[in-house]
């Protein structure tokens, strides 16, 4: 079987449209069903599942021609594709942030448990969401204030050498800092590409 995937996708670096239909089936269902879920309610009138598929797949295709991707296994072929979707959306909303703050658009102080929440998707079951929302909290409430800081500039779509002119820090700083926080906010169950 990891034969034929593998002449699939020399068919496909290769061009080959049918190849790439066969690859887009193996991991579509499972990106439109991720692109969903991290569509939280502060992104939903911006992007659209169907979009960031179309995305994911022209990212892969340009990628697989130009052999940048080592996939030996359909699996890591999903991984990739799934990956690259929550980046899709969290580099989209660090941009839509980032354009809110050069026009000067003001979003108060914001409450970064409450941003954080809204960022994700809610659960089905309302026992699920209150034990998230409280899990967020309680990731925010145990965060020095760096740490939230560098959080909240991070989600206005600040770049590392930003935040670290902005707070003091040198940019290597707030990249180690920003990789620590990424395995809290995994820990906690929060989407980690945020940062």
């Amino acid at each position: 079987m990891l034969d034929e995937f593998s002449q699939l996708l020399s068919r496909a670096r290769g061009g080959d449209p049918d190849a790439m239909r066969r690859i887009a089936e193996q991991y579509e269902a499972k990106v439109r069903v991720v692109a969903r879920v991290h569509l939280g309610p502060a992104l939903r009138p911006y992007l659209d599942s169907q979009d960031l598929l179309q995305s994911v797949h022209r990212s892969l295709m340009v990628g697989l021609r130009e052999d940048r991707f080592d996939i030996s296994s359909p699996d890591k072929l999903i991984a990739l594709t799934l990956t690259m979707v929550r980046r899709k959306i969290a580099r989209q909303w660090r941009h839509l942030r980032r354009q809110d703050r050069l026009s000067g658009a003001s979003h108060g102080s914001s409450n970064l448990a409450l941003l954080l929440t809204s960022l994700s998707s809610p659960r089905q079951d309302p026992a699920a969401e209150a034990q998230f929302r409280d899990t967020v909290e309680h990731l925010c409430d145990n965060l020095d204030d760096v740490e939230q800081r560098i959080v909240d500039l991070r989600l206005q779509g600040y770049a590392a050498p930003e935040i670290g002119e902005r707070l003091g820090l040198s940019a290597v700083n707030v990249r180690v800092r920003m990789t620590r926080l990424r395995q809290r906010l995994v820990s906690a169950g929060v989407m980690d590409d945020w940062l």
